[in-house]
């Protein structure tokens, strides 16, 4: 337990200061214990397991872009986030992880009291065991406060989807080395720092905010849309989405060359595939190699809220993405990389962005908040999203565009217990609303 977040960061530090970490970057054809496959190109793992990287064809009638393909990782198998929470002095808190990935922009960031692919907690890679792991894989071993099947970022990953699970413990848990208990005002505060806490422990964290976050009282209030509305609406969506895709050999995607080295597109946009070693002396395996998906621009993610009949409502989108499992997932109002859209007319921007960013540098009180947020550091080489919540007036419109509706952050809590509707960005962006002050 820590008496103050002083005290929090020189922890952290320290354990920073005790572990050697180096990530080496090196050519996709150097990589140990990958290759790619002679007929496709497809890059793939020598056990099999893990994840491999693939070719997309993609088609979404309506968009800015209509046909693309592109590189996707398709990484099947289920993984497990788990927080572990316990009352002290009746307050509760949550066990972290000071976790290493090769993909952080700071080597070290906050990550669940579990984070493990099912190839890493089945020990593929004959490491160490994940600790903790049998707090969230026995049942009976704990009070479970959340457990849905989450997906994550459906513009890289196909069909990916992790386990996101809490569980409330009264057993007295061996706190090992690089773990620390921090109540949940703490990690509100964390919340608001940039590159600190992680994609995995956001979106796990998602899972209280309409309930125990310390910023819930402002979840609740009467909604413009039911629940059930607002159902209709996103299946609708669902069940009329024209997106159509294929999966193409990784060397014949239009748009991208394929070399030994990496794997980029022929404009020098959207992102690159590139090869790291890594040495982590703390990790199950100290030392590995793998490819990550490296951005080449910095992502805008943001709710536009507007007070509806004295209670906040946030802009929501149904938005079609590539590898979303079920292709349409509750969005935020705006989620994009500016700069993927430099080379396009003024009128396909995407919608609300302009607004966003006049007033995030307009005058102060329209910024609930606005920091930097690391995603997943496992297979994204310093992928940064900007992620905001900014004021409308009142006079801002109430009816909007098929693809948008107003909602209450209590609404989409109450949505994201079951899994699989509300996408990873806006599940960070719940999180926040609901822990930072």
């Amino acid at each position: 337990m820590f008496t103050d977040l002083a005290e929090f960061h020189r922890w952290f530090e320290k354990r920073r200061a005790a572990h050697a970490y180096r990530v080496t970057r090196v050519p996709l054809a150097a990589l140990d214990g990958w290759s790619a496959d002679p007929a496709t190109g497809d890059l793939r793992h020598r056990s099999g397991q893990f994840f491999a990287v693939h070719g997309l064809d993609v088609r979404v009638p309506r968009r800015a872009v209509e046909h693309w393909q592109q590189p996707i990782i398709s990484q099947p198998e289920h993984g497990l986030l788990g927080i572990l929470v316990r009352d002290v002095g009746g307050v509760p808190h949550c066990l972290l992880q000071a976790k290493m990935e090769p993909g952080n922009v700071n080597a070290l960031q906050l990550s669940p009291t579990v984070q493990a692919t099912r190839s890493n907690y089945t020990r593929v890679h004959r490491g160490r065991a994940v600790p903790y792991l049998d707090l969230f894989t026995t049942l009976g071993r704990g009070r479970p406060l959340a457990d849905a099947l989450q997906s994550e970022q459906g513009a890289w990953f196909l069909a990916k989807r992790n386990r996101n699970v809490i569980v409330r413990t009264v057993e007295d848990v061996p706190v090992l080395d690089d773990f620390c208990w921090l109540g949940l005002d703490q990690i509100g505060r964390l919340l608001a720092m940039d590159d600190l806490v992680n994609m995995d422990t956001r979106t796990v964290l998602s899972h209280l905010a309409g309930s125990a976050a310390p910023a819930a009282a402002r979840f609740h209030g009467r909604a413009l849309h039911t629940l059930p509305e607002l159902l209709n609406w996103l299946t609708h969506h669902r069940t009329t989405d024209p997106t159509v895709r294929r999966r193409v050999p990784l060397r014949e995607t239009a748009g991208w060359r394929v070399t030994d080295d990496e794997v980029c597109h022929e404009d020098g946009r959207y992102f690159r595939i590139i090869g790291v070693d890594v040495q982590a002396g703390n990790r199950e395996v100290t030392a590995w190699s793998q490819p990550l998906l490296a951005p080449c621009g910095r992502g805008v993610v943001a709710f536009l809220v507007r007070d509806v009949g004295g209670t906040p409502h946030v802009l929501v989108r149904a938005r079609a993405e590539a590898g979303t499992r079920d292709t349409v997932e509750i969005a935020p109002t705006v989620q994009c990389v500016p700069a993927n859209y430099a080379h396009l007319p003024a009128d396909r921007r995407p919608p609300h962005l302009d607004t966003v960013l006049a007033a995030a540098s307009g005058p102060p009180g329209r910024v609930l908040f606005d920091v930097v947020h690391s995603e997943e550091g496992g297979r994204f080489h310093h992928a940064r999203n900007r992620y905001l919540a900014v004021r409308v007036d009142g006079d801002f419109p109430l009816q909007t565009d098929e693809d948008f509706r107003w909602a209450t952050c209590g609404q989409l809590a109450a949505l994201n217990q079951y899994g699989g509707l509300l996408n990873v960005e806006a599940r960070t962006l719940l999180a926040c609303m609901g822990f930072i002050p």
